[in-house]
């Protein structure tokens, strides 16, 4: 951070000045991205995508990872690792600039000092998601929040990944056939085929079966509808489970919602969920976040933050931008934030700038003959004489 400032102008006292507010000053990340949130919407360029009438709202935990970093209270699963390392949620929008989707991050949830679980933490950033839901958003999650924690908040409108092994039963019960003690609760439905103890379980058969043609390939959706929880007390939220099948992949998409919505409608509220992982990844890899350490408390958590707004703004700047190329053989630039790390890069000197008075261009090197094969090439080139020839004497000498 400190070079960067330097290479913006700013004198040596101001470099100081600015590296200290950032661990000590009196700002915080939710004003910065409130005024960022602004800037977009007063520019005009960033239209908000909306599927079925719902705007996708992407709740992630991203993690900037520090193995060796200790007392951060906030940790998520680095699956190399094998354990759980210091991370950073993040709430964002997402709509696109141009056709590039981008995300929009409105807030950076922080865990409880008095209680870091990363239980209690998704508690948190889920609570924090709905309380700045508008009535037509939805929640878009993965597979790390499940539909009890989305209940248990107060979520209404959300689309969550489930795990394949997934069950859910009805709410209503079967119908009373007169025999025995009436059903207490409805039956078991599970939207993929599972083996327990060595014994395969077949799917339930769905309620609905609908198909579509995407990029030329034949897309299926099985539905189950008007489903709980299996713990699920009486008259508690019920909720759609679809299984999307797709020919390019081999295991289906099984998503869980609320909403009224048609399963291609599904698809792409789900699919807007993947513009969250772009902004951590131009701050920690673009930006070279990822090798900055602090150690300072407040610091740890400001420079992540700080690090996820400077990734947006490369995003959207790329994404208003001209794409910019990465030399001679890029036929098709792209307005990606990683072609701005090095634009000068992309540009011939001799454009960019005045060659001094003593530099001249190269004059271009005299054409070689190229060696003669096959055939040829005894022709071609001048005959050696052997070593024998040289030392016998002829015998009219």
């Amino acid at each position: 951070m400190v070079p960067g400032l330097s290479e913006c102008g700013l004198a040596a006292p101001a470099t100081r000045r600015a590296w200290a507010a950032l661990g000590q000053g009196g700002w915080s990340s939710a004003a910065l991205l409130a005024r960022w949130a602004a800037v977009l919407e007063g520019e005009g360029r960033w239209q908000a995508h909306a599927h079925g009438g719902y705007r996708p709202v992407a709740v992630d935990v991203t993690g900037f990872w520090r193995p060796r970093l200790r007392g951060c209270p906030t940790t998520h699963y680095h699956g190399a690792a094998g354990k759980a390392l210091p991370a950073i949620p993040l709430i964002a929008r997402v709509g696109s600039v141009g056709g590039q989707r981008l995300a929009c991050p409105p807030a950076c949830v922080r865990a409880d000092a008095g209680d870091p679980r990363a239980s209690t933490h998704a508690r948190l950033l889920v609570g924090e998601a709905v309380r700045r839901c508008a009535p037509d958003d939805a929640l878009v999650l993965d597979g790390g929040f499940g539909v009890a924690l989305l209940q248990e908040a107060g979520a209404t409108r959300y689309v969550v990944r489930l795990a394949k092994n997934c069950t859910a039963r009805r709410a209503t019960p079967p119908p009373y056939d007169g025999r025995g003690r009436p059903p207490p609760a409805g039956g078991s439905s599970a939207p993929c085929p599972r083996t327990y103890r060595g014994r395969a379980i077949p799917a339930t058969v769905p309620d609905r079966v609908e198909t579509w043609r995407e990029d030329g390939a034949l897309l299926r959706a099985e539905r189950w509808t008007d489903l709980v929880r299996p713990e699920a007390a009486a008259a508690s939220p019920t909720f759609t489970i679809v299984a999307l099948h797709d020919p390019r992949h081999r295991e289906p998409l099984v998503l869980a919602t609320s909403l009224p919505v048609p399963p291609r409608a599904l698809r792409a509220l789900y699919r807007d969920r993947w513009p969250v992982e772009q902004l951590p990844l131009a701050a920690s890899e673009m930006l070279g976040a990822s090798r900055q350490f602090v150690h300072a408390p407040e610091t740890c958590q400001r420079l992540p933050e700080l690090a996820l707004l400077a990734g947006a703004v490369l995003s959207y700047a790329a994404a208003t931008a001209p794409a910019v190329p990465t030399g001679f053989w890029d036929r098709r630039p792209q307005p990606t934030p990683g072609r701005l790390r090095r634009p000068p890069g992309a540009h011939p000197v001799s454009a960019t700038s005045r060659s001094p008075p003593g530099f001249a261009k190269k004059r271009p090197s005299p054409p070689t003959c190229r060696r003669a094969s096959g055939a040829n090439a005894d022709a071609s080139r001048p005959r050696r004489l052997r070593r024998a020839h040289l030392t016998r004497r002829s015998p009219w000498t």
